[in-house]
Formats: C-alpha cells, sequence, structure tokens
C-alpha cells in the first residue's frame, strides 16, 4: 500500500490517541495467516461497551476525515476481538500467532507458555488464528 497509505493511517490513530485511545498499527511482512504483507491495527479497550465508543468515536465529525482517508486506500480486510488473558495491555512490537493443538487442555497449552503476555481470539471476523502471544520468540513487527 505504501507511504501514503502508511500516513494516514497514522494520521487516522493520532486522531483517536487525541481522544484518550491506545492503537498500534504495525506493518508485517508475512500476515499471520495468509503468505502476504500486510497491517494490523490494535485498538485497546476495556470491554464491550467501550468496543462500541471507539467504533462510534472513530467515525464521528473529528475523526471521519482521517477515517474515510485511509479507509479509502485500504483493500482486504480481516479482524477480530481479542481479550487479555495475561500479561500487560499494551500493543504488542514482537508477537506470534497460533492455535491451540487439537486435543490439548486449554490449561495444558497455556501452561506452556509461561509468563507471556496471551490474547485470545473471542469474536472471529475473518481467519484470525486464535492466540496472539508475546514474548521472546516472537517476530518483530514495525510500527507504523
Amino acid at each position: 500500500m505504501g507511504a501514503e497509505y502508511e500516513r494516514q493511517l497514522s494520521a487516522f490513530h493520532s486522531r483517536l490517541a487525541q481522544e484518550g485511545y491506545v492503537t498500534a498499527a504495525f506493518r508485517l511482512n508475512e500476515l499471520p495467516f495468509i503468505q502476504h504483507d500486510g497491517y494490523e491495527d490494535w485498538y485497546l479497550v476495556d470491554d464491550w461497551r467501550s468496543l462500541g465508543e471507539l467504533n462510534d468515536d472513530a467515525v464521528d465529525a473529528r475523526s471521519r476525515a482521517s477515517h474515510d482517508a485511509v479507509a479509502e486506500l485500504s483493500s482486504e480486510g480481516w479482524g477480530a476481538v481479542y481479550r487479555l488473558l495475561q500479561g500487560d495491555a499494551i500493543p504488542p512490537h514482537k508477537a506470534r500467532w497460533m492455535s491451540k493443538p487439537a486435543g490439548e487442555s486449554y490449561t495444558s497449552f497455556l501452561g506452556q507458555l509461561g509468563a507471556a503476555t496471551v490474547w485470545q481470539r473471542q469474536l472471529v471476523l475473518g481467519p484470525a488464528p486464535e492466540f496472539c502471544v508475546s514474548d521472546g520468540r516472537s517476530s518483530r513487527r514495525q510500527r507504523v
């Protein structure tokens, strides 16, 4: 998508930050579910109500121009809602995406992740893996 997309994406995230939201956008060399480069956006909210407020604020009169500018440059999109299971509630600079092996209990799977920050998918809007794990073995992404 290039430099203009990244400029508009950064402006949109900056606009939301002015409203008090914690957000981040990353450029990935390879998306976690398809062998293609792309972008990953993070919007941290406390609960479902806050998610609705973010959605409304993203397209209200104050944010509409920055939202529309980046949306116009976007192509395909996927999404998911993740819940923080353990660790710090910050967008990770390093992450790996994974699914729990079939037949393995959640307790066993999560126990193997140790002290890593772990997010679990709660609502899926595309082909996203079930878990996002941030630890020393994670792949690095470039923040936009």
